[in-house]
Formats: structure tokens, sequence, C-alpha cells
């Protein structure tokens, strides 16, 4: 269950196809050196019924507030604004944002002890990032 690593803190130590993620996704140049510069920290907490996950960094502070299955607006760290749908499935987290362009961008989180595994796709690009646990 997604649930055992609740509170747990994980920070960003490796980066695959990140860059070219956010081209397909319109991501200006800018904010895509500021992405590609920044380690973030993230956590997934509970309060009642809703989940929150957070990432922290130099450059950009997100927090998201969902209930499992609930469609909700979200505006992305890149400015974009969707309509996402976070599914709990054992010890991940699936999301799927509906973008304005009609196209979907599906996100995976899979927890562990060890690591977050965080693996994006729109279009044909998919990229993956690795949050290892912190002490």
């Amino acid at each position: 269950m997604v649930d055992e690593f609740l509170g747990k803190k994980y920070k960003l130590s490796s980066s695959e196809n990140f860059d070219d993620f956010m081209k397909a996704l319109g991501v200006g140049l800018v904010t895509r050196k500021m992405g590609n510069a920044v380690s973030p920290e993230v956590e997934l907490q509970k309060e009642g019924e809703e989940y929150v996950l957070s990432s922290k960094s130099t450059f950009k502070n997100v927090t998201i507030r969902f209930k499992p299955g609930v469609e909700f607006d979200q505006e992305t760290p890149d400015g974009r604004k969707v309509k996402s749908v976070i599914t709990v499935d054992g010890n991940s987290l699936h999301e799927i944002q509906k973008n304005p362009d009609g196209k979907d961008t599906v996100i995976d989180r899979t927890f562990s002890n060890d690591e977050v595994k965080m693996v994006m796709a729109y279009d044909n690009i998919t990229a993956t990032r690795i949050y290892k646990a912190l002490a």
C-alpha cells in the first residue's frame, strides 16, 4: 500500500529524457533549464480522505491535493491548466492529466522504501525520474 510511504522524503537522483519530455509539452527554454537544474524533494502525506503530494525545490514548490479517482483542476509546474485524475494502485499513484490540446499526459509514481520511480509519458515521449529516499 502506498500509505506505508506517507511522510517519507525522497530527493531526485537521476533523470532521463526529461528535457525532451518538457519540449514535447511546449515548455520554454528557460523553464526547461531550471527544471533540469534542480533536484526536488517529494513527499506524500494524507489528510483525512485526501492525499497531499508535494514537490519542493529551489525553483518551485508544488502541492497536489487529491482524492483517489476524483477529477480535479491542476496547474502543472510549467503553468499548464489541466484536469487530472489520480488513482492509487498498491504502492503506485497513476495520474492522467487531460491537456487542453486533447492529448493526455500519464504519470506513474511507484513508491518503495528506497526510491520513488516516476515515469511520465506524453505523445510518444517518455521520461523517467528516480528519487532516492532520504535518511
